[in-house]
């Protein structure tokens, strides 16, 4: 599915549907691509809004997970978007934790899948590296319980990404700047619902950490997923969205 993105002075965004916003946050690697089936379901009943998180634009002082949260916080001032479902996968739910902290009152729902803030497998000290193709689409294939899931489409997508020297470097500050932003001793401030949605198999945050934000964050629910890694949303999209549609419509309209 093509979508249109729109810009408006420093942002990028996808807007499609009417209703409650639904605000969707990609991660280091995460493209439009990795919500589609999330796009196309929720556009009947929401204003589903992506925006493109500037991974590679800031100056290297803010290429942070703070840097990524003030843009979002900027991007919703802009827009003048209110009671905002926010969700975020992989490095898009840490940026969406740090916004919340700071800004909970235009948030009325927070989901995670996949979320950084706690504890994360690192790509390893040496990722990415440059030219190695097999390298870069076996660690792909990591981020999913079906390794048919990185398809070539997705490898070459990751590739590109990785052959340019100062998105390397940007991609390194992103990571350790999730790494060291460890939100364990905040979570308990976060009084909006909360929905965390984990694959049982996820590597790169595993099974435990989903447990440990259902923990420290007081009203949350938590959903395992079978057979499922890193991004639920694309690998097992059908559980997913009913999982996810099943929490928006409880909430009290």
């Amino acid at each position: 599915m093509d979508y249109e993105i729109k810009k408006e002075g420093k942002f990028d965004y996808l807007e499609v549907g009417e209703g409650e916003v639904l605000m969707l946050l990609h991660g280091l690697f995460g493209a439009l691509s990795n919500f589609s089936d999330l796009i196309e379901r929720f556009r009947k009943t929401n204003k589903v809004v992506v925006p493109l998180l500037p991974l590679f634009d800031l100056d290297i002082l803010h290429t942070s997970v703070t840097g990524l949260a003030k843009h979002v916080d900027q991007f919703i001032e802009h827009k003048g978007y209110d009671h905002i479902h926010l969700l975020g996968n992989s490095l898009g739910g840490h940026v969406a934790l740090v916004h919340v902290l700071k800004h909970p009152e235009k948030i009325k729902s927070l989901t995670l899948t996949g979320s950084s803030g706690l504890f994360e497998n690192a790509m390893g000290d040496s990722y990415p590296k440059r030219g190695d193709y097999e390298y870069i689409k076996n660690k792909t294939a990591l981020t999913f319980y079906d390794p048919a899931m990185a398809t070539k489409e997705l490898v070459d997508e990751v590739f590109e990404i990785t052959k340019n020297r100062i998105k390397v470097i940007k991609i390194i500050a992103l990571a350790k700047s999730a790494i060291r932003n460890n939100l364990g001793e905040e979570l308990n401030q976060i009084q909006i619902p909360t929905l965390l949605i984990w694959g049982k198999n996820d590597t790169v945050t595993p099974p435990f950490v989903a447990e440990e934000f259902h923990k420290l964050i007081p009203n949350s629910q938590l959903h395992f997923i079978d057979k499922c890694g890193h991004a639920p949303m694309m690998e097992v999209p059908a559980e997913f969205n009913n999982i996810l549609d099943n929490f928006l419509q409880s909430l009290p309209k």
